[in-house]
């Protein structure tokens, strides 16, 4: 049996982002669980703002051609999105739309259905970014992947860290871990071949 495998990226192209280092505190996690896990770094695809003029000139851009294949090759997505303004960032709304593009000759929704997802938030202020989180769910739920109940959303995440990257509390930690094992325990059992 293939070993399915989590994909995982943040909602930020900030070099220095807390959602960045959340991400990389429930990647550590995931591994330990046993999980195999990619990293993508939506800054690196360099993705333009979704125009359906161009996707009609010139196709899908090579970064949304990039994170499309990492998609459709990744059975689960773990996801630690920002919150702008009480909702997600333009850059991850942005790659989801590109991602959303079918190519010519393939199945409508390719790089999300039959996916599953995880939710983390981290912000500076009390709720954690939790108010993104439930458009974010709403979203990736309309697109067809099951987005597992448990998420985390880190309040004053600022003061959050260790400076090796790890939480600094115990039961946040331990938070983030049900996520990510949960994740990877639905994820694995979808992935069983009928």
């Amino acid at each position: 049996m293939t070993i399915p495998r989590l994909l995982a990226f943040a909602g930020s192209t900030r070099e220095a982002s807390l959602n960045k280092q959340l991400l990389r505190a429930a990647v550590a996690m995931a591994e330990g669980a046993g999980a195999v896990v990619t990293t993508v770094d939506l800054r690196e695809l360099a993705m333009p703002l979704y125009d359906g003029d161009l996707e009609t000139s010139s196709g899908l851009p090579e970064g949304a051609k990039r994170l499309k294949t990492l998609m459709v090759s990744h059975q689960g997505f773990l996801i630690a999105a920002p919150e702008y303004n009480s909702s997600i960032t333009g850059v991850l709304k942005n790659a989801i739309d590109w991602a959303s593009r079918a190519a010519p000759g393939e199945a409508p929704l390719a790089a999300f259905r039959e996916k599953t997802a995880a939710l983390l938030s981290a912000s500076p202020g009390a709720l954690g970014g939790l108010r993104g989180l439930v458009h974010l769910r709403a979203i990736l739920s309309s697109l067809d992947v099951l987005v597992i109940p448990e998420q985390f959303a880190l309040g004053k995440a600022h003061e959050a860290f260790d400076g090796t990257g790890a939480l600094k509390d115990p039961k946040q930690a331990a938070s983030v871990k049900r996520v990510v094992e949960r994740l990877w325990s639905v994820t694995k059992r979808l992935s069983v071949p009928a």
